[in-house]
């Protein structure tokens, strides 16, 4: 069994469609800790963004408190939260899975995004298929630059992350 009082400020990172905000939800049901999704910080309801400064006031004011999940990559603002957070729930899922859970959530209302997505853009398609090769490497190398400081907990499933948050 694990020590969730050792686990109070987490980040759920990974591929879109890996299951993080699904995660994040089981996990704070488990744990009772609040939780905060970067997609809702960063998208309005019509589809426009906020500024990068108000995303960081918002994310800096989340990430002071004492206790948070953040669910969400945004690698821009990755190092900021690895030096803040003492757990990383890190979603290393085959590509295939990826595609398949951002297609399934297609027609759905959603409480970790502002609307309701119909389709599978091309642009954020392509996105999910770069991201092995463009965003896991610089993610995999920050995360080696906080492991002494960070418990990182892998998944390679959505089993072994529902397995290992029923373990709380």
């Amino acid at each position: 069994m694990v020590d969730t009082d050792q686990m109070k400020k987490v980040i759920v990172i990974g591929c879109p469609g890996a299951g993080k905000s699904t995660s994040s939800r089981k996990l704070v049901a488990k744990t009772g800790l609040p939780l905060y999704y970067l997609d809702m910080i960063w998208h309005r309801p019509d589809r426009t963004t906020v500024t990068r400064e108000e995303f960081d006031e918002r994310l800096s004011e989340i990430i002071s408190r004492d206790e948070w999940v953040l669910d969400g990559n945004y690698l821009r603002t990755l190092p900021l939260r690895l030096k803040h957070c003492d757990t990383v729930f890190f979603f290393d899922l085959p590509l295939e899975t990826c595609l398949a859970g951002a297609e399934s959530r297609l027609g759905k209302d959603r409480v970790d995004m502002p609307w309701t997505e119909n389709e599978l853009d091309e642009e954020f398609r392509q996105w999910i298929i770069n991201f092995p090769k463009q965003q896991l490497p610089i993610i995999e190398l920050l995360l080696e630059n906080y492991e002494q400081n960070v418990k990182i907990i892998k998944f390679k499933s959505h089993r072994e992350a529902d397995e290992f948050i029923e373990s709380l």
